[in-house]
């Protein structure tokens, strides 16, 4: 152990070692916050896009029901994604299902409904 790291002071016949604190690294690459946040808003706004570009190729209709929805109610009309993982947004849309505000809950509570009933996840499990 080097100097650096510790300290030993001699209290009789004891020795008591003190370690010091660790020191905060920086970020990757030195980024000021400012160049963080406009990443960030740069992701943020990608992934808001898929939307759009799903509900261009996809339709305005339900992928599970059916239901048509226009120009006014397409706020009803979700995209899914099919493996979960919402950072997964392919630009063919192979990711992508349109489902209304109710399919869509039915579909993640299909979900966590089977999980419970077979005692996969959740606490205490």
């Amino acid at each position: 152990m080097n100097a650096e790291s510790q300290e030993v002071s001699s209290l009789g016949s004891r020795q008591r070692t003190k370690f010091r604190k660790p020191q905060l690294h920086k970020p990757a690459g030195n980024k000021t916050a400012a160049e963080i946040v406009k990443e960030l808003r740069k992701d943020t706004a990608a992934a808001s896009d898929y939307r759009e570009q799903a509900l261009k190729i996809h339709g305005l209709i339900c992928g599970k029901c059916g239901r048509e929805f226009d120009f006014k109610s397409r706020r009803l009309l979700t995209v899914h994604h099919k493996d979960g993982n919402h950072r997964n947004n392919p630009a063919d849309g192979s990711n992508w299902e349109n489902l209304c505000i109710y399919c869509h809950d039915d579909e993640h509570s299909r979900g966590l409904l089977g999980d419970y009933l077979t005692g996969k996840g959740g606490e205490g499990n």
